[in-house]
């Protein structure tokens, strides 16, 4: 009996010992499955602390600005980044029919760059929340017929962008116009297109209204001659997959901006006016010269002597900065008197941009670190002027001007040469080829134009200054000569040494 008692005891405690080994491969097999699940894109993107963004090089997407990379789609893209906790790395990808093909594969997850949400895109990729409305208008030269309908473009010379949004429109249009042609080139922007206007080389183009509002002081020629197409959104793309975690977040961050107000902000920063010295831009600096200027002067002159400047000029670079108001800000991130970014600030010992007597002597400092920082080659007032484009575009910007200057037989260590090659910054089939890539070249030649312009004024005010305080000197001697005739009174200041002449 108790020979069958340990037996069955055996048998029972080998079952259960089998079972346990069983559970126990199991429990393993399980966690192993659960190890080994293939992340989510969002899991991915957090784990690897890297968002990757494909984009194209230019004047609505992303570009280097003075203080490092900055544009529409590029403050977007890094907000997102920021908003996962993680970095963001910028790919770029000329042609637009590719970069839709590349989304979500190794060059990049996701694409933004002012892509226009189109029918036919729809069915290659996932459009993220609109976050800008543009309508397509078509560019004709001032000067030339303006064409009224779709037939008016029969026999002229009409090009576009590849892979476009402008490009499937044209097509669109050709089922009903069917002697419609045009010409599609793909490592152009819209630009490009505008210059190509402007200067009669083709007759018509198409672009975004955002990049005709954007570039229109640039080439004022190229001018609308109607809207091709009803208001269309643009709107980040991402891949068709069943894995939508980093699409669906990127829903939730859309939705948050457009509640804050951070695209609004944006639209500000990169699509509000640019002011322009006008008639009555002109009237407002010669009033701001009487009103703001002598409150500033004590402490300008100061910073120029400490630094060894020009005190009128650094005036004159003050006022095309921030309009002399020293709690001027810009949604950029640069602010104050001389309008610094965080990092010239930090650089030049500024502890608050926006105490105006720090950032005039920062401001000063950071000039001269430029006006240094050239080759010692350059003499002035060359090097004044290519200085003040540094302060306005950044060094690395200039000197890829002053590369083009040299490759097309200019001499880079003159401006009247290098201004003529900064616009070049702007035009892909040069900036592509550049260190530093685009930037808006043609508002460092209008910065320091308008610095010269208002240095001159303000030389010209200071003279005028000191020649009314004489006349105020003479006019106490006024008296004196009351009881003479006009003629009496003349010889006798002659005499005295206070006449005028």
């Amino acid at each position: 009996m108790t020979k069958i008692l340990l037996n069955t005891a055996s048998t029972v405690l080998t079952r259960l010992w089998k079972l346990s080994l069983l559970g126990l491969v199991f429990a393993v097999a399980a966690a192993t499955l659960v190890s080994s699940r293939i992340p989510t894109t969002l899991e991915e993107v957090k784990s690897s602390g890297k968002l990757i963004v494909i984009s194209r090089n230019g004047p609505t997407t992303y570009y280097e600005g003075p203080a490092g990379h900055t544009g529409f789609e590029y403050v977007m893209a890094k907000a997102f980044a920021k908003h996962l906790g993680v970095d963001l790395e910028v790919r770029e990808i000329e042609d637009l029919g590719e970069m839709l093909d590349k989304v979500g594969t190794k060059a990049g997850h996701l694409a933004a760059s002012g892509l226009t949400v189109t029918e036919k895109r729809a069915r290659k990729v996932l459009f993220a929340e609109p976050y800008l409305q543009v309508t397509q208008q078509l560019i004709y030269r001032s000067g030339e017929s303006k064409p009224e309908t779709i037939e008016d473009l029969y026999g002229k010379r009409v090009m576009v962008i590849s892979n476009s949004s402008h490009s499937e429109r044209l097509k669109e249009l050709q089922r009903e116009y069917r002697d419609l042609a045009w010409e599609e080139q793909h490592d152009v922007d819209m630009l490009d297109l505008l210059e190509m206007v402007h200067n009669g080389k083709i007759d018509y183009t198409i672009v975004d209204s955002n990049a005709y509002q954007i570039n229109r002081p640039v080439y004022p020629k190229a001018t609308v001659a109607f809207d091709i197409s009803e208001p269309q959104d643009l709107a980040w793309a991402f891949p068709q997959q069943k894995d939508a975690s980093l699409y669906n977040e990127a829903q939730k961050f859309f939705k948050d901006i457009k509640q804050t107000g951070a695209i609004d902000d944006a639209m500000e920063t990169f699509y509000g006016h640019l002011g322009e010295i006008d008639y009555s831009g002109a009237i407002l600096f010669a009033h701001r010269l009487q009103s703001r200027l002598p409150k500033w002067e004590t402490h300008l002159k100061a910073a120029a002597e400490k630094n060894d400047l020009d005190w009128q000029l650094l005036a004159a670079l003050s006022y095309q900065e921030s309009h002399w108001n020293p709690k001027a800000k810009s949604p950029t991130g640069v602010r104050g008197f001389m309008m610094l970014t965080l990092n010239t600030a930090k650089e030049v010992g500024v502890k608050n941009r926006l105490n105006a007597e720090q950032s005039i002597y920062g401001g000063a400092r950071y000039f001269k670190s430029l006006h240094g920082r050239l080759p010692e080659r350059i003499k002035e007032p060359d090097r004044t002027w290519l200085a003040l484009a540094a302060y306005n575009i950044g060094l690395g910007h200039l000197e890829d001007a002053r590369i083009l200057t040299e490759h097309f037989g200019g001499n880079p260590d003159k401006w009247a040469d290098v201004k003529q090659q900064l616009p070049l910054l702007a035009k892909r089939k040069y900036y592509k080829f550049t260190k530093h890539g685009y930037a808006r070249g043609w508002e460092a030649v209008d910065y320091v134009q308008n610095i010269r312009n208002f240095h001159t004024i303000i030389a010209w005010n200071e003279i005028e200054n000191q020649r009314l305080q004489q006349l105020a000197q003479n006019e106490n001697h006024v008296s004196d000569y009351a009881q003479f005739s006009p003629t009496v009174t003349e010889a006798v200041k002659s005499i005295s040494g206070t006449s005028s002449l």
